[in-house]
């Protein structure tokens, strides 16, 4: 396969799980939103979500002081932010257009319809449409394009650079959503342990569409340590850390075994998943899991870049 090609599929599977990470996102800060300013005046939960994803200086050029109305709007409208669900979608569409021939049809318009869908709710007045609607699209659009690759395209490599997009942007997202959590949404160390602190971790399992799964997985009581457990290390959660560092390594192997040879992003990746499989909650919140989770990002960053040296730009290696 092309390696610009190549790079188009691990694109659009990268937009496609970073725009439903936006409607994720926006479910926690229209969640927390909810509840009763108790704190005293601690950091507001939509600036929280900004300073999560990465996007507050950005959003503070163009909007100024933040605010529920404009940060959903930043977040699933504005062009101008490259992270906004309808950048995405765009984005993921045009690289589809781009590798058309390599798509399946029921991909295609998968990717296509979402394109032109979005366009029309852009011209729709914004107070025709409620929060709740918006992330509920994005994620009944994500799940479509993603239902469309694993039941239609064939099992050759650029269904591996697919799903390497997804494993990659998934492990990001799942970090950053932990992490609006631990360390940016609590607003004092008295409130660890309180049913405000409680609350915002449930709200952090529903954002992964994950509450009742993570019930099933651990029963009884709901404790920080499970939760962060549930979505670092359980493999049987299917948006964990591991499981996601886990998919990269499946993919990076069928395409080493394709291409017949290793790569250094081979040989990462597997570094990755072995250390997650011997640490433990405990070394975690040792560490610190803001630390924790910073680490983790900036692995997932260093991943990207040597999949891209191996494949996606041209000079293999």
């Amino acid at each position: 396969m092309l390696s610009r090609t190549a790079s188009n599929l691990f694109w659009i599977g990268r937009y496609m799980e970073r725009a439903e990470t936006g409607a994720r996102l926006l479910n926690v800060g229209a969640r927390n939103a909810l509840i009763p300013n108790t704190g005293g005046g601690y950091r507001n939960e939509w600036e929280s979500i900004l300073a999560a994803g990465g996007h507050a200086n950005a959003f503070a050029e163009k909007y100024g002081e933040p605010n529920q109305r404009n940060i959903e709007s930043f977040m699933f409208f504005d062009m101008d932010n490259p992270a906004s669900i309808a950048s995405c979608m765009e984005a993921a569409r045009e690289n589809g257009r781009i590798v058309r021939t390599a798509l399946t049809s029921q991909v295609w318009d998968a990717l296509n319809s979402g394109f032109q869908e979005i366009r029309e709710m852009r011209r729709t007045e914004r107070s025709k449409m409620s929060i709740s609607d918006l992330i509920d699209w994005t994620h009944s659009q994500a799940a479509l394009v993603r239902g469309a690759i694993d039941g239609t395209q064939l099992r050759a490599d650029g269904f591996d650079f697919l799903h390497l997009g997804y494993a990659l942007e998934r492990a990001d997202s799942t970090a950053r959503l932990l992490d609006v959590k631990y360390y940016v949404l609590l607003p004092q160390i008295d409130y660890v342990g309180s049913g405000f602190d409680n609350y915002q971790w449930e709200t952090v399992l529903r954002a992964n569409s994950a509450h009742r799964a993570f019930h099933w997985a651990y029963g009884g009581e709901v404790t920080p340590a499970k939760i962060a457990d549930f979505l670092i290390l359980n493999r049987k959660s299917p948006r964990s850390l591991i499981t996601s560092a886990e998919n990269a390594m499946h993919h990076l192997d069928r395409l080493s075994r394709a291409y017949g040879r290793g790569t250094e992003a081979r040989t990462r990746v597997r570094s990755i998943v072995g250390e997650l499989a011997e640490t433990t909650i405990e070394d975690i919140f040792d560490e610190g899991l803001h630390e924790f989770l910073t680490r983790v990002i900036g692995e997932v960053s260093i991943l990207s870049g040597l999949i891209h040296a191996a494949y996606l730009s041209g000079e293999m290696r």
